[in-house]
């Protein structure tokens, strides 16, 4: 259900993203070249039906080869330093080129030949008028599907393809209601330093984002140096300069000087202002901020259990302790006579900081979990070196593991045949399981997988 719902909430974002990118300079050109081709156009509403499902295909295409690559390689690319990298860098360009410093396009002998081919008239060329408007409004569209199709590697496999439909489904949608209603056209509004300044706050919403990738090396590596405040600070500046930007106390340079303020401009100022001031506390006050789970990195932690050296314990939320191995934490589990819940989770897991900071965090969840359970938390993306000794050769792919995401994440596939997060098991002190494993789930749920695995 809430796994639904998470995806649910993503192909939303893509959808508002396709949006926002109708409203981009670089597509307003294509309207009126739409309306010139299709005024053209016998069996006008069947071409331009055709037309729109082009274009929502076009988009789709993108998001498949990226699908296609599979499971491991978006593990890869979302728990790496490399790809986390690369995607700090291009989300900075992205940001600097919507600022207005340079546009990002596409060989022009590229775009002039598939225009070409949009000449030749009929369904043929009907479908390479579709891709015609996704290459040539590329200079537009491209910091946002770029940047839409890293997120949804950090999410399952099949988030790309659908992603990139929802993303395409508003200029599906409104390029086929051009192409059968020319006249529509007459009441868009004209593009000018509106679309300007929509594009300069989506710059800085992408200098936001970057720091995420940032996070995800620095977590993932025990680097330690982007810590919370850090992160929350440099948020805090980027949304201030987008509300300062919005009410026109700052102006790039070819931004003309605001004279009048329209409800909309204020509005808007309004909402990041608000937005600023909320992020405030969690630097001054150290306090939690729910609208961010799973995108800032975690609070600090301290885990202690007596008896257990430090070494053998991981930070955890809400003053619970958890184990770093699997096989230290069975044999404290046994000495206690407690069940093992096996909390298999990332760093650049969403999912998993939205599950500990909106259900763990509720007493009936907390209660339980300090009360009746030794905790073992699995970090599948942890970078840190396996001790020589310790290297083996899995039993799933024949692969030497040597790091200690990636020997949980050899134990959840060998296991419990999954690979997502979070995942949550419960063993007994011989190791077996007890319970059938849940994922993301209500407190509701996760009350009742807690209260199951305690009684067996």
């Amino acid at each position: 259900m809430h796994e639904q719902q998470s995806l649910l909430g993503f192909l939303s974002v893509a959808f508002l993203a396709g949006v926002a990118n109708l409203f981009m300079p670089c597509i307003y050109p294509i309207m009126p070249m739409t309306v010139s081709f299709f005024t053209k156009q016998s069996d006008g509403s069947r071409k331009a039906m055709f037309y729109g499902f082009s274009i929502m295909f076009v988009f789709a295409l993108i998001g498949f080869v990226t699908m296609a690559f599979g499971a491991p390689f978006l593990n890869f690319i979302s728990t790496h330093w490399l790809p986390n990298l690369i995607f700090f860098v291009i989300f900075i360009v992205f940001g600097v080129s919507l600022l207005g410093a340079f546009e990002i396009v596409l060989p022009h002998q590229f775009v002039n030949r598939i225009d070409g081919m949009s000449e030749s008239g009929g369904w043929l060329g009907i479908f390479f008028m579709a891709l015609t408007l996704v290459v040539v409004s590329f200079s537009c569209t491209a910091p946002f599907v770029g940047s839409l199709l890293i997120l949804a590697a950090q999410g399952e496999v099949w988030r790309p393809l659908w992603g990139m439909l929802a993303f395409g489904l508003p200029f599906g949608l409104v390029f086929t209601l051009l192409a059968m209603f020319p006249q529509w056209l007459k009441s868009m509004p004209k593009s000018g330093g509106w679309m300007n300044e929509m594009k300069a706050v989506m710059g800085f919403a992408e200098f936001a984002l970057a720091l995420k990738f940032l996070s995800n090396i620095d977590q993932a590596y025990h680097f330690n140096l982007l810590h919370r405040n850090i992160f929350l600070i440099v948020w805090i500046i980027i949304f201030g300069l987008i509300a300062f930007y919005i009410a026109g106390f700052i102006r790039l340079p070819k931004d003309s000087k605001v004279k009048t303020y329209h409800w909309s401009r204020v509005v808007f100022s309004a909402l990041f202002f608000i937005f600023t001031f909320y992020l405030i506390p969690g630097v001054v006050q150290d306090k939690p901020l729910e609208l961010l789970s799973g995108i800032l990195p975690p609070q600090d932690n301290k885990s202690e259990l007596a008896g257990v050296p430090s070494e053998k314990l991981r930070p955890m939320p809400h003053g619970l302790s958890g184990f770093v191995d699997y096989d230290d934490a069975l044999a404290y589990a046994k000495e206690v006579n407690k069940p093992l819940l096996l909390d298999f989770t990332g760093y650049a897991c969403a999912n998993c900081r939205k599950m500990e900071e909106n259900v763990w965090v509720k007493p009936e969840v907390l209660e339980r979990l300090k009360k009746d359970y030794v905790i073992a938390s699995l970090y599948v993306d942890d970078k840190k070196e396996l001790p020589k000794e310790k290297h083996y050769k899995s039993t799933y792919d024949d692969e030497v593991k040597t790091t200690i995401g990636d020997k949980n994440m050899d134990l959840e596939i060998t296991r419990f045949n999954n690979n997502a997060q979070p995942y949550y098991a419960v063993v007994d002190a011989s190791g077996k399981t007890v319970v059938n494993p849940i994922g993301y789930s209500s407190v509701e749920d996760f009350v009742k997988f807690l209260e199951e695995g305690k009684k067996k």
